[in-house]
């Protein structure tokens, strides 16, 4: 690891080695893109923001039930460094770990992580089964919808977006406009028929 610090390579190696499921892949290529997408917009360091954000559920398919702190445990075991490690098990605070989110990085993922679920879940009942034609009030629609992706945690959401002081629309904005860059990674470039 050069100067300590993981390199994408390293990270998206580590998720493929834990992950098998295209799902999980996918969800971590969107968190990725939208950490990166936030971090430019705050002059903040990409990098690390997207590495957080593509290893962030590296333990989720093989240790549900220890998620957050058996992906501590590999990122120790691989010399991640600690504040790389406190940010990705902060996003499970409340849920899993008492790992309060501090800095913006570690809000921004903590609001983010269930926030493209929603926008996944939105895109695919849209005609053109895309982000790239996603409208902020079509989501916002869908999250009065309590009963679309009634997996989604809004609350976490919601909490997360107070947390960094941002309205709930500039979230959801962040949220598209971010996923819009891995619209093909992630299987949401849609149909370019109904695109125009």
């Amino acid at each position: 690891m050069a100067e300590g610090k993981p390199t994408r390579e390293e990270a998206l190696s580590l998720l493929r080695e834990y992950n098998k499921n295209e799902g999980l892949i996918k969800h971590a290529l969107a968190v990725e893109a939208v950490m990166r997408y936030c971090a430019r917009k705050r002059g903040d360091d990409e990098g690390k923001w997207g590495v957080i954000g593509l290893v962030h559920d590296l333990d989720y398919e093989q240790f549900a039930d220890q998620h957050c702190r058996k992906t501590e445990e590999i990122l120790r075991s691989h010399n991640w460094p600690d504040d790389y490690i406190h940010a990705i098990v902060s996003h499970g605070w409340g849920i899993c770990t008492d790992v309060e989110p501090q800095s913006d990085m570690e809000k921004v993922l903590y609001a983010i992580d269930e926030l493209t679920g929603l926008v996944v879940a939105t895109a695919l009942v849209r005609p053109s089964k895309s982000v790239m034609d996603m409208k902020v009030k079509s989501v916002r629609k869908k999250w009065k919808d309590k009963s679309f992706a009634a997996g989604v945690n809004r609350d976490v959401i919601q909490k997360g977006a107070e947390m960094l002081g941002v309205e709930l629309g500039e979230l959801i904005e962040d949220t598209i406009m971010g996923m819009r860059e891995v619209a093909d990674e992630i299987g949401l470039r849609g149909n370019p028929e109904i695109l125009g």
